[in-house]
């Protein structure tokens, strides 16, 4: 189930940040990151520090292996998050 609040409840600077990602790719800004802005405080900070540290962190992959692989695995679970 998908949260109507997602479409409306953030302030003035991530309304900003999704009317560029929708001007620039020509789609809405994906439900993840919605998510990571709605609430930054009870699941946000904790979710972008762990991605960080999956995605950048010390690794025998490259950061493009990496998203690579997130790529194809969101593409194989038919993932929204895979444009």
């Amino acid at each position: 189930m998908r949260l109507d609040i997602l479409n409306h409840g953030y302030g003035p600077g991530p309304k900003v940040l999704f009317a560029l990602i929708r001007l620039c790719s020509g789609h809405p800004a994906p439900d993840a990151a919605k998510l990571v802005f709605y609430r930054p405080d009870f699941y946000g900070a904790l979710a972008k520090e762990f991605t960080h540290e999956a995605m950048r962190g010390p690794s025998a992959w490259s950061v493009g292996d990496r998203e690579l692989m997130a790529a194809y695995v969101s593409k194989v679970n038919e993932s929204a998050f895979c444009g």
